[in-house]
């Protein structure tokens, strides 16, 4: 039987926050947004509807639970969620807050210049205050 293993350039350009029911939630080390990743712990998956419909149903809450909470930490003007995964094919779901005026805005996050990586003191706030949001 197979087993989960994160992809290498997921596991390289973010960070664990912490380990959901289902998904891994990651921090992508781009300081510009606050940007999250919800990867299902789940082999071989790269798209939703290969998931089983519990999981489906899973990946749906904890989706709601992080977007929810990340608005409610930054007050963005719009959350973005998106399964794209054309370049990682693992299935991983982006949540990322979006604020007017921001770099790119209204245009799309990814290509869009240079990450700007996290101090480590940054990480460790952001990650905390991501924890007391979801959590709340």
């Amino acid at each position: 039987m197979e087993t989960f293993a994160l992809d290498e350039r997921l596991a390289r350009d973010s960070s664990l926050v912490i380990k959901l029911g289902l998904c891994e939630l990651r921090l992508i080390e781009d300081r510009r947004w606050p940007w999250l990743v919800l990867v299902p712990q789940r082999p071989g998956i790269s798209e939703v509807f290969e998931l089983t419909p519990l999981d489906q149903a899973v990946l749906t809450f904890e989706q709601n639970l992080v977007a929810s909470g990340l608005k409610t930490l930054t007050h963005a003007t719009k959350i973005n969620v998106a399964a794209i995964g054309n370049v990682v094919r693992q299935l991983h779901v982006h949540v990322i807050a979006r604020f007017e005026g921001d770099p790119n805005w209204p245009g799309p996050v990814w290509g869009h210049g240079a990450a700007e990586a996290y101090t480590d003191d940054e990480r460790r706030e952001i990650k905390k205050k991501l924890l007391e949001a979801i959590h709340s």
